[in-house]
């Protein structure tokens, strides 16, 4: 599965930057495969893997903020690895002029 998540403290004003950080370097230490961009961070493995890591993520939040927003969004699908660049791979190839998957 792929979970895209996104973890922001409420109440500390505009930067949230150091709070996301702290969630995405329990992200990283996980050893499974992520991705951060502006919005999300995308996280790859079984449910059981991916889901204490992004509990985790908040609770590594919670320390700037008593209020943490969470969202969460799953694409689990089995018999599926490597999502995370398959699919980004078969956009870019449409992009490209390719029909093929």
């Amino acid at each position: 599965m792929i979970a895209a998540f996104s973890v922001t403290p409420l109440g500390v004003g505009e930067d949230v930057g150091e709070a996301v950080a702290a969630a995405v370097r329990v992200v990283r230490a996980s050893g499974l495969p992520n991705r951060t961009d502006a919005m999300f961070t995308s996280i790859e493995g079984e449910w059981d893997e991916v889901m204490p890591v992004i509990r985790e993520a908040i609770e590594a939040v919670k320390t700037y903020s008593n209020r943490v927003s969470t969202v969460i969004k799953i694409d689990d699908r089995a018999g599926v690895t490597d999502g995370l660049t398959r699919k980004v791979a078969t956009v870019e190839r449409h992009l490209a002029g390719s029909a093929e998957d």
